[in-house]
């Protein structure tokens, strides 16, 4: 999924079409669903007729080489995951049963755009894309390998050269050039890297228009610096998980980006329905654990054996590697994040060898399951409207391609999820990251059916 700079798609936004009848015999025909448009606010029972990957009409009486009788459903645009670390075939089969058509690495992203494409050659079931990480290119040119997907020693503590710098700079640039979707950051991570290094690499990102994504580090101060800087240098900035970010202050959180974006700012967030987080033991989040109250440690839950560790076997862990879980967060904290209207529902996910966290599997049939049904915290549109039309907004400008995307019109990509609004519900856990979400019979991925009667 790369989009192209240099030469701007134009796409002609077709007319919804609606009570349409049509002698054509389409591919694929979606019939009888409720079918929602988080664009034109179109919401109501009518056939979707695909053909050749794309919606070709939204009517009556549509006929199909296939008809999927989605009666009782709600037929909307596939979710589109702007935050989503698990870029492989085991993950992505997992959150497509989420609704998932579309799953993009832009925080941490990838050292080298082209290799990570070619890994990928020849096709996945869903829709995929990546940033140019500034901590992965970090890691490379300070020769840190690192531990998964965070450095392990100097691209983490130490500020970087003069020369170190122009070769991130120059390297930022060409990812740009070879199709990120996004500048990615993970400053949070390597708090050697100074704000100067920080807001020139921003500055890569706003002379070219694209977003940067960013796990910033924590606390207010942090927000402050990072849309600060994000201003001086013209960069569209995504903040991630603002509910881990912001912790306790989820709302003076959410405030602070709503005061940025009323004064004009380009600034949108994410957050994802769960009130643990998930991360790499070794990663200088946990730098000064010796120092911790002893309670804290128990809110640690080791991946591997979901075990809650102690200051001893914290240790033990973080010497040896892997990852481990985060609890801490009240349901209310999390609640507030996802009704928020700013927030886009993205998960944070990372699946490998069956072990990870929920969310990968479960994120967006939590929210429409638990917030929209069950606690009635935000209505269904709107929850449809964050987990499509809001991400494919966030990236339009800089890759085009997405103003296909997100949306139940004629012309768009035939990228659709069919879910039951009656059932839809997560079912993976902290203990089982790997159950597949219920309640999802269809989804389409450019025309073709991926989900098939729930499976």
């Amino acid at each position: 999924m790369k989009p192209r700079p240099a030469s701007p798609l134009v796409v002609a936004l077709l007319a919804l079409t609606t009570g349409c009848t049509s002698d054509a015999t389409f591919d694929l025909v979606i019939s009888g669903g409720q079918v929602i448009d988080p664009e034109t606010g179109f919401f109501d029972v009518a056939d979707v007729g695909i053909r050749d990957g794309a919606i070709a009409a939204i009517g009556d009486g549509l006929q199909g080489e296939r008809v999927i009788d989605a009666t009782g459903h709600v037929v909307a645009p596939g979710f589109i995951d702007l935050h989503e670390h698990g870029q492989i075939e085991e993950a992505y089969g997992l959150m497509v049963r989420d609704g998932v058509t579309t799953a993009l690495e832009l925080e941490v992203g990838d050292e080298d755009v082209d290799a990570w494409y070619a890994a990928r050659d020849g096709g996945q079931i869903v829709n995929y894309g990546v940033s140019i990480g500034h901590m992965q290119v970090r890691m490379d040119v300070m020769d840190d390998p690192g531990s998964g997907l965070t450095p392990a020693g100097v691209a983490g503590s130490d500020a970087a050269t003069p020369e170190q710098l122009d070769e991130i700079e120059a390297r930022l640039r060409r990812g740009l050039e070879r199709g990120a979707l996004a500048v990615g950051f993970g400053t949070a991570y390597t708090p050697g890297a100074t704000m100067a290094e920080v807001e020139r690499m921003f500055g890569v990102a706003g002379e070219n228009g694209a977003p940067v994504h960013i796990h910033m580090r924590s606390g207010l101060a942090g927000l402050d610096s990072t849309i600060a800087a994000a201003d001086r240098a013209g960069a569209p900035l995504h903040v991630v998980h603002v509910n881990s970010s912001s912790g306790e202050d989820i709302e003076e959180f959410l405030a602070t980006i709503e005061e940025a974006r009323g004064a004009g700012q380009d600034v949108t967030t994410e957050t994802y329905p769960y009130g643990a987080g998930m991360t790499e033991i070794t990663s200088a989040l946990f730098d000064d654990w010796e120092s911790w109250p002893e309670e804290r440690f128990g809110d640690h839950q080791l991946v591997s054996t979901g075990e809650r560790l102690t200051r001893e076997s914290f240790g033990e862990a973080r010497a040896a590697g892997g990852t481990v879980i985060i609890h801490g967060r009240t349901e209310e904290m999390t609640r507030t994040a996802v009704a928020h209207p700013l927030t886009i529902i993205a998960s944070d996910g990372f699946i490998v060898d069956g072990q990870g966290h929920p969310r990968t599997s479960g994120s967006y049939s939590k929210v429409l399951g638990q917030y929209v049904r069950e606690e009635g915290v935000l209505g269904l549109e709107e929850a449809v409207a964050k987990m499509t039309i809001m991400p494919a907004r966030r990236l339009e400008d800089w890759a085009p391609l997405f103003q296909r995307k997100g949306r139940m019109q004629v012309g768009m990509d035939a990228d659709i999820t069919v879910f039951d609004p009656e059932t839809v519900i997560d079912r993976s856990t902290y203990m089982d990251a790997t159950i597949p979400a219920s309640g999802i019979p269809y989804v389409i991925v450019g025309g073709e059916v991926v989900v098939d009667g729930g499976q």
